[in-house]
């Protein structure tokens, strides 16, 4: 009488899985950084957002955390009522206006894991003269000036592809363009040891008018767009000061300002 073999347990492969921690997404140090991203912590950070910005952003530093949390989920490293982040500090988001701009500020524990400006626009009485309107190229050579020398890098590779792609309305990086002097600007700055020898945003954008085949009036819509590439490519999630991102969305806000 044979006897029947006792069944070899599947592995649970979810013991030999390291969950996605905050400081595998973020730059943040201390206990936070080894926590798992937990989905009520995401949670958290899309109200947040939404309270703010009346919206999460697709880039920003709710959709990373849902990203994660909801694979720590399917693993089954973290439950889904699971927060691991709480206290008074908890998940903030903060909208400080200076200047004129927006910048809005997102963090966990007390620690910065996003920090941009958003296109926000004041509204303000019909002007006596209407100026004309800032044009896309014109933002990127401003971007040459306010940060002359920041050394190209490829989050601005990404914001100023972006903002090819909104002047111009092709979907792609135009050869002999903008967006491609960047990418080479970028390519070769990796190599290059000494920072004097490196590219430039002025080296790059001083004459991004004239290699724009297309032109367009910056709109806030524009703006968000390249603050988003410029934030999605930055392993800080904050945008440059003064950069093209900053660029942009002065633009904007300056132009709506025009034609309120």
């Amino acid at each position: 009488m044979s006897q029947q073999q006792p069944r070899r347990p599947k592995p649970d492969h979810s013991r030999d899985q390291e969950p996605i921690k905050y400081s595998d997404v973020f730059s943040v140090t201390g206990e936070l950084a080894s926590k798992p991203i937990a989905p009520q912590d995401a949670a958290a950070m899309q109200s947040a957002e939404t309270r703010v910005l009346e919206q999460t952003r697709k880039s920003g530093p709710a959709a990373v955390m849902e990203s994660a949390a909801a694979a720590n989920e399917r693993a089954g490293l973290v439950r889904h009522d699971q927060a691991n982040v709480t206290g008074d500090e908890g998940v903030t988001v903060t909208k400080t206006n200076a200047g004129g701009e927006a910048w809005i500020t997102e963090a966990v524990e007390g620690q910065v894991v996003g920090q941009y400006i958003q296109p926000e626009v004041p509204a303000v009485n019909n002007p006596s003269v209407t100026p004309d309107p800032i044009t896309v190229g014109e933002a990127l050579e401003t971007a040459a000036l306010s940060a002359a020398d920041k050394a190209v890098e490829l989050t601005d590779v990404a914001a100023i592809q972006a903002a090819e792609r909104r002047a111009t309305g092709i979907n792609e990086t135009l050869p002999g363009g903008v967006a491609a002097e960047a990418q080479c600007a970028a390519t070769r700055n990796a190599r290059t040891m000494r920072f004097e020898d490196k590219t430039t945003l002025s080296d790059v954008l001083s004459d991004a008018t004239t290699m724009l085949p297309r032109d367009k009036a910056v709109t806030p819509e524009d703006a968000d767009r390249v603050v988003a590439a410029e934030l999605r490519n930055n392993p800080y999630m904050s945008t440059a000061p003064g950069g093209v991102a900053a660029s942009m969305a002065a633009a904007a806000r300056l132009n709506q300002n025009s034609t309120t």
